[in-house]
């Protein structure tokens, strides 16, 4: 009797924690629902003034009382690494009470390394942003000529989080009273100080006014006011209404979190070590011979750059060796889907895409290819492929896109390119390369390769990358090409008459039928033009 009371109580107990515990998780935040199809067009007075521009002299000696309940919510520009201390260490008290841990993460290096890995991380950073800020992120304000003065460009809010909006004034002509008008749609505004002589009407509202019979004092006003985003969207934008009387203004504020960067150790300064920068990567069916000459070949200019291969072969055979990486697909699953499983697999900063009948020689420097990139905002650049004959291809193609109406767009490909690189006499900037091409392995996976192109594709790859791909080409970089000759005396193997059925189907086959419905619906073209 005395054990099962034990029992009983003990189950009680830890019952009782669960219930404390589901209590305390459970979730006491209300959501708003939020129509995603919808596109519409320490809180110190020191860490406040650091925001805001250059005061006016009229407005400088103005007094006002800071309002820290919306001031402490700013972002302070410099993020702290630290967790909660203190508190009892029980059973469950995690489970209870949980508590924020700090995690630095400079401890993953040694004291020794650790000052030049901060140094390669600012170079990648530096480079990384490069490519992926532009004129449109700066900050322009608008001077007041109608009489309103707002940003016309550059303010941007992450979810859920306050900003002061810069640059709002009223520069207007001598009268008794004076008042603004500001909307917003998908936050609320409120000011981050009192200024005197100045009526706030609607704070912590999505519409707010503001009158004074002091210019000065309005405008004064105006470098106070904060926008809070409500409605949480990754990335969107609430477009903010500002008027006075007889003039009105829009401006956009940008929703979003910033873009993670993914940054490559590429080792120490110095020259290119490119076993660490680059991969290979290819797709082969069927062809192992041509396959083990490309090998051979990269090995005698590259012995430890690791080579990537995807393989959809019927019958699969044992591709082995140092840095080297065989993955096995279902039978004829296709040439895109290839070319995505291949690329997946890669780590480095650059992945080299070259066919499996492929072959290198002294001209295939890879290091000029590299060094494309690492100097310019260039996401791939494509080099030159020989053939045996002796004729030398780069395959340049400009693609443009004219808009339609109702029965789609007008997809426009023409041979050439748009300028040459400054800097490297021998590059050009263009849309579309040779199946030959170096580029960042985080913007190839970006755009991805459709896998229901199966085996008679490549400008789609940068058909769909086509806004997003910065690319290049060079025709000092060159690759040989294995000779197509066919004597009619030789003869042809199984395995040979197999890859010609897949690789060059009949112009009435499934897979241009495949492509040219993709080109329709996918990219809702209703045309292709091209040279």
């Amino acid at each position: 009797m005395r054990s099962l009371r034990k029992t009983v109580l003990l189950a009680i107990l830890v019952s009782v924690v669960l219930v404390l515990a589901i209590l305390h998780s459970w979730p006491t935040r209300a959501y708003t629902t939020v129509d995603l199809w919808q596109r519409p067009g320490p809180g110190a007075e020191r860490h406040l003034e650091e925001r805001l521009p250059e005061p006016d002299h009229r407005s400088r000696d103005i007094p006002y009382r800071l309002r820290e309940s919306v001031a402490s919510l700013l972002a302070r520009n410099g993020c702290m690494c630290e967790g909660e201390r203190g508190g009892l260490k029980l059973p469950f008290t995690q489970l209870l009470f949980p508590r924020v841990s700090a995690h630095p993460l400079h401890t993953a290096f040694e004291a020794s390394e650790l000052e030049e890995m901060k140094r390669r991380r600012a170079k990648e950073y530096q480079s990384f942003q490069m490519r992926s800020q532009t004129a449109a992120d700066v900050l322009i304000v608008a001077e007041a000529n109608s009489p309103l003065q707002y940003p016309t460009q550059g303010v941007e809010v992450r979810p859920l989080k306050t900003i002061l909006i810069p640059g709002l004034a009223l520069q207007d002509l001598p009268k008794d009273h004076y008042s603004v008008n500001i909307s917003a749609k998908l936050g609320t505004l409120n000011v981050a100080a009192e200024v005197e002589g100045v009526k706030v009407k609607g704070d912590g509202e999505p519409h707010m006014t503001l009158s004074s019979s002091l210019l000065p004092n309005l405008n004064r006003q105006l470098q106070y006011i904060t926008y809070t985003n409500t409605l949480f969207h990754p990335s969107t934008a609430d477009t903010v209404q500002f008027e006075t009387e007889g003039h009105q203004a829009f401006f956009i504020i940008k929703i979003g979190h910033g873009v993670t960067p993914k940054l490559y150790n590429t080792g120490p300064k110095g020259e290119y070590n490119v076993s660490a920068l680059v991969t290979i990567a290819t797709k082969t069916f069927l062809r192992y011979d041509k396959l083990q000459d490309l090998i051979d070949s990269v090995r005698r200019y590259y012995p430890t750059v690791t080579i990537v291969i995807a393989d959809d072969s019927e019958n699969p055979k044992s591709v082995s060796g140092p840095y080297i990486e065989h993955y096995i697909m279902p039978f004829g699953k296709g040439w895109f889907a290839g070319r995505n499983l291949a690329v997946s697999q890669v780590t480095t900063k650059y992945v080299l895409w070259v066919d499996d009948d492929f072959i290198f020689t002294s001209n295939t420097k890879l290091e000029r290819l590299v060094d494309v990139l690492e100097r310019t905002t260039l996401d791939l650049v494509g080099g030159a492929v020989r053939e045996a004959t002796g004729y030398t291809a780069t395959y340049r193609q400009t693609i443009s896109i004219e808009p339609g109406e109702e029965n789609g767009d007008c997809l426009h490909m023409r041979r050439g390119f748009h300028h040459v690189i400054k800097g490297f006499p021998n590059c050009v900037v263009t849309d579309g390369v040779i199946n030959f091409f170096l580029a960042r392995t985080d913007k190839v996976q970006q755009v991805g390769f459709d896998p229901r192109l199966a085996r008679v594709a490549h400008l789609e790859f940068f058909i769909d990358g086509l806004g997003s791909l910065h690319v290049g080409s060079c025709d000092d970089v060159i690759v040989n090409h294995a000779t197509k000759i066919k004597f009619p005396w030789a003869s042809q193997s199984e395995s040979d008459k197999t890859y010609t059925k897949f690789r060059y189907p009949p112009a009435s086959s499934d897979a241009t039928h495949t492509k040219n419905g993709l080109l329709f619906f996918k990219n809702r073209f209703q045309c292709l033009t091209r040279n």
